[in-house]
């Protein structure tokens, strides 16, 4: 197994990363709708553009076999930047083969690189194979103060 930072502007990379995440598009727990081609023709340039872009492939004998893509952010409580795993997956051709734990161990490493305080996820309540391997992985939820809850994850589309 390899896994690299992905070269956005490599023509292999960008493919793999389209592929492993239109892949995931289609799977239920990525909401089981397929990638438009207009995202599929501007991801990898848009993700270069990012400066704060993390994008890590893994290769199983040259074959893509999963991703993770993440973003630094900065914790104002710990006065250190983050990394925050945006997505994350593994082909299904390569589930339960330790491609997951892998590529979340290159993660850590590349956020202590950087200084990162620590890693944040958001995850799906239903999507139990992940929830195991985050939480395998040391991932658990969060309260600055149990009396006043668990944080949650909320969106607002614009």
């Amino acid at each position: 197994m390899e896994i690299r930072i992905a070269r956005l502007g490599d023509p292999q990379d960008a493919t793999d990363l389209v592929w492993l995440l239109d892949a995931y598009a289609r799977d239920p727990m990525g909401g089981g709708n397929p990638l438009s081609s207009q995202v599929k023709q501007r991801l990898a340039r848009d993700l270069a553009q990012r400066p704060t872009c993390l994008v890590l492939l893994a290769r199983v004998d040259g074959q893509p076999a999963g991703v993770a893509v993440s973003f630094e952010g900065y914790s104002t409580f710990a006065g250190a930047p983050l990394l925050n795993l945006h997505d994350f997956a593994v082909a299904p051709a390569f589930r339960g083969k330790g491609v997951a734990r892998a590529l979340l161990e290159r993660l850590f490493e590349e956020a202590r690189l950087r200084g990162c305080c620590k890693v944040t996820l958001e995850v799906l309540s239903g999507n139990h194979r992940a929830l195991s391997v985050y939480q395998q992985a040391g991932f658990a939820g969060y309260a600055l103060d149990p009396a006043t809850g668990h944080a949650l994850f909320l969106q607002k589309p614009l």
